[in-house]
Order: C-alpha cells, then structure tokens, then sequence
C-alpha cells in the first residue's frame, strides 16, 4: 500500500515495478495500487522510494537499509577484480575461513533469480569423506564412460552422435592413472565445495544458479580465497541424473559448484584473453 501522508509523488514506484502493480493517472493524482496479487516480491518499490511511503508486508522496516554509494568500488576497482578472478587450483591444506564463507553465500544468495523466485539453495561441504566421496563419484561415471567410448561397436555411433566426445579418450585415461596414484584431478586438493542447487524441473534454475556462482566466484576473489567451477562434477552428474543428489541427501537438482581453497599463492599478473567479438546493431 501507500502512505499518502509520506508520498512525494515522485513516481519511482509506478516506473520500477515489475508486475505494473502502482498506478497514478496524472502527475497530481494519489499513486495507488492495484492488482496487489501479481506482486513477485522484488522488492523495487520499497527500495526505490526515498521517504519510506510504501508499505510492503514482506519489506518491514527492518529489512530496508540505506545505500552508503560513496562505500562502493570504483568501476576500475570492479574492472580489476574480474580481470585479477582466475580458476586457482594451487591450495594449501588450510581450511577457508567461516566468516569467508558466509560472505561468499551472501553474495550468490544474493543473485537476482527469475521472476524472482528466490529458489536457488546451497549444500556446503567441507568434511573430508564427502569431498572424497564427490571425486569417487566423477571418476566412477568417467570410468563407465570410458569403457562406452573405447568399446569398437559403439565407436561409430559416438562417432556420428556426439563427435567431440572421443577426444576425451586421453584426458579421461590420464585422468584414471594419476586418480589411482592419489592425484586427485577433480578437486585437486580443494578444502570445500558449494553446490548450488534448485528444486527439480525449475525453468531457469541453471540460469540461475550460475548467476549465483559468478556472485560467490567474484566474493571469493575479493576475499583472497581460490575456486574454480566444478566443471568436470556438473558433467558426471548430467550423465548420472540424480544420482550424486540422492548420495547427498539433497530434494533438487545441482546446477553449478564451486570447489574452494586457500592459495598457495597469488597470480602477480593477469593476461588479456582474445579480442572481443561484438555485433553492433
């Protein structure tokens, strides 16, 4: 609702709002709200009205804190930070700090989602069985996998479905040698894992649980602690649906991950990567 004693008619409410849900038929007619029921809770209103007017049941006064703008990072300091981001896989054997942590999951709870369904859910895992459990679980998918694409019937019609998918022959071989040595290729030593996940059969639930990770990744940066994205566990899991959910105990889907460390040490420099290809219309 509105508090027409604390509205300015400014306007902002009727121009943010997502679901059209405040309406003003002129400049100096009262903002009213209509069709209340098609709110998704975005929160736009509220956020964006400079003398707390509108009233929002979910938004208490409590829940709405002001933007100091002059705390915020320049945009060289931001351009910094995502060009200085690499996927550092050099840990050392100390954990990440809990308050590290909890900031990283601030940061990817806080992703925007679509329609706003706020559905993205985290598992974190920092005990050393489940994240050998993790890697166990690649391998064994990757091992089954190997076997499909080395095996000469099968060959021809890999071969004709999946094309690019013999080229993981080596890669997959290594990969078994050094796992069977005790080199862990999978999560290469990481000391935590954070699986972002969704209920099953969400339209944009990998859209956005990776805007979630980009959020984290780029905490993690910032906080001086290394990741990468769990690339080669998100595959095993596409092969084997559901299958690493169930040996978690999690009612969803993973949809991205994040394996996490404290670096052995830092990059001194950051490369350019190739020219940006850009259509302008």
């Amino acid at each position: 609702n509105i508090d027409k004693e604390l509205c300015i008619k400014c306007r902002k409410c009727v121009i943010v709002c997502p679901a059209k849900i405040f309406v003003q038929e002129d400049v100096k007619s009262d903002i009213k709200t209509e069709y209340v029921e098609s709110c998704i809770v975005c929160g736009h209103c509220v956020a964006a009205c400079p003398t707390s007017a509108v009233l929002h049941s979910e938004f208490p006064e409590e829940k709405v804190h002001a933007i100091d703008y002059s705390q915020l990072p320049t945009p060289e300091q931001v351009m910094l930070l995502c060009k200085a981001r690499r996927s550092n896989r050099a840990f050392t054997t100390k954990p990440v700090p809990e308050k590290s942590m909890e900031m990283i999951l601030e940061a990817a709870h806080r992703a925007p989602t679509g329609s706003n369904t706020q559905h993205v859910k985290f598992m974190e895992i920092t005990n050393p069985e489940k994240l050998r459990l993790l890697s166990d679980f690649t391998m064994g998918v990757f091992g089954s996998a190997l076997k499909k694409l080395k095996n000469p019937l099968l060959r021809p019609i890999i071969k004709l479905a999946m094309p690019d998918a013999l080229k993981y022959v080596p890669t997959f071989e290594r990969m078994q040698k050094e796992y069977a040595k005790g080199e862990d290729g999978i999560l290469r030593k990481a000391t935590a894992v954070i699986f972002i996940y969704t209920p099953k059969r969400t339209r944009m639930g990998v859209l956005d649980a990776n805007l979630a990770y980009q959020n984290g990744s780029l905490m993690a940066e910032s906080l001086g602690v290394s990741q990468f994205y769990t690339g080669y566990i998100l595959n095993a899991i596409n092969m084997k649906k559901g299958k690493l959910e169930k040996l978690l105990g999690i009612d969803g889907e993973i949809q991205a991950g994040m394996a996490m460390g404290m670096p052995s040490f830092h990059f001194p420099n950051y490369i350019d990567k190739k020219d940006i290809e850009l259509i302008s219309n």
